[in-house]
């Protein structure tokens, strides 16, 4: 990934930080977004004393203006391009269908939906215009099957699948890929409160364990590299085989 640059949302922790790491050891010039400074710095100076190159872009990507500035932030950073996003911003909060109040709903969907949604449109047609491009979206397994207290969550990302069909459509005859992984449970800063839940949850699948970040960010950058040239459209599970059960 010599040359490219790698626009990453969600960069600050977790599965987005791996990626992050994972692109620039692969030696793409990362734009690491999100809406904490202060870790999200970290994530950067971390890649550079590996010898990677990378920038901290600050944004919140709950209002669309936000994301179009985002967008346009990027391809300045990026010397006027952006050759892979990574749309790993997201927000899963759980619990019963009744309880959830529309300023949450409203939230969950214009972070897990809309922000890529937008990033896409600003990003994609340059990429097209280019001849070549990459986009991997994060989704997760919740969206393949049904789950107690993860109807808001699963189904913003069931439509994020949808769009990464609907996006390779339409951008792969240009020259762009649009794939999306699907992780299973992830030993991140963010399900760190669910405990033994976590466990529980990942014991279901034939792998027995969560994963860490790391194997997500794996996937991501085979699916964001030439290793993936003739991948498009697809929604890879990456979730211990939980999905296949």
């Amino acid at each position: 990934m010599t040359g490219k640059v790698a626009l990453v949302t969600g960069a600050t922790s977790g599965i987005g930080a791996a990626a992050a790491e994972t692109l620039a050891e692969c030696g793409a010039h990362v734009l690491v977004a999100g809406r904490d400074e202060g870790r999200g710095r970290a994530v950067v100076e971390a890649i550079r004393r590996s010898g990677g190159t990378a920038d901290f872009v600050a944004v919140d990507l709950l209002a669309a203006d936000s994301v179009r500035r985002l967008a346009r932030q990027a391809v300045e950073l990026g010397g006027g391009r952006v050759d892979i996003l990574v749309n790993s911003a997201g927000i899963y909060p759980f619990g019963p269908t009744e309880q959830t109040p529309p300023s949450e709903f409203d939230a969950v969907y214009a972070l897990n939906v809309k922000a890529p949604f937008y990033l896409v449109a600003e990003l994609a047609p340059a990429m097209a215009e280019r001849g070549g491009g990459a986009i991997v979206n994060v989704s997760t397994m919740a969206a393949a099957f049904g789950v107690p207290g993860m109807a808001l969550y699963g189904s913003s990302k069931a439509a994020v699948n949808l769009l990464t069909k609907a996006w390779a459509a339409e951008y792969g005859p240009r020259g762009v890929r649009v794939n999306a992984v699907q992780p299973g449970p992830t030993q991140t800063e963010g399900t760190a409160g669910m405990g033994k839940d976590l466990d529980t949850l990942a014991s279901q699948a034939p792998a027995g364990r969560p994963a860490t970040p790391r194997e997500i960010a794996e996937a991501i950058a085979y699916l964001a590299g030439d290793a993936a040239s003739f991948v498009h459209g697809v929604v890879l599970p990456v979730d211990g085989g939980r999905t296949a059960v």
